[in-house]
């Protein structure tokens, strides 16, 4: 057995910290470099509109709509989740909505989007909320099977319905 120590890295080296942590002002851009990553990733650049001028003051405006959680490793941020608070009437409860979850694809398998849906839903039992509710895209498999192991129910009953852009205006002129 060697009498001094290694300096070449080993298995037993310890993995770089992560921070889960609220997103702060600095994290506008490179939450939105993860909204681009993850419009790829979903095949929907075609729809990408975001910019950090658009979304700041959404998550840090006189009147915020949406909040944003961050994980960081090394001091980068890798994933992030955007959320905001809705209502069911029938709990007559308000509710926190995961809008999107993204971990950069270097970062996955190692528990960041498990620590990030944990930490969202025990803040929506902080806040007293009622449900905890996302959505997820039907092709995406490895997602669904991830929310399942978690413990959500995908709800196979429901679908959801928009109408965005010019079909809005339309919609609303009438």
């Amino acid at each position: 057995m060697p009498s001094h120590p290694t300096t070449e890295p080993t298995a037993l080296d310890p993995v770089p910290p992560v921070l889960l942590r609220p997103a702060v002002l600095r994290d506008v851009v490179p939450i939105v470099a993860l909204i681009r990553e993850l419009a790829e990733f979903e095949k929907l650049t075609h729809l990408l509109q975001v910019t950090p001028e658009k979304l700041r003051p959404h998550l840090f405006g006189e009147k915020p709509v949406v909040e944003a959680m961050v994980a960081e490793v090394a001091g980068e941020v890798v994933a992030f989740a955007l959320f905001f608070t809705n209502f069911s009437t029938f709990l007559a409860q308000p509710g926190l909505y995961l809008e999107d979850l993204y971990v950069q694809p270097a970062h996955r398998g190692k528990g960041l989007g498990e620590a990030l849906l944990a930490r969202l839903g025990k803040l929506a039992v902080e806040r007293g909320y009622g449900r905890f509710e996302w959505s997820v895209l039907d092709w995406n498999e490895n997602a669904i099977r991830f929310y399942e192991r978690m413990g959500a129910t995908v709800m196979p009953d429901w679908r959801i319905c928009r109408i965005a852009g010019d079909a809005l205006a339309g919609f609303a002129a009438r």
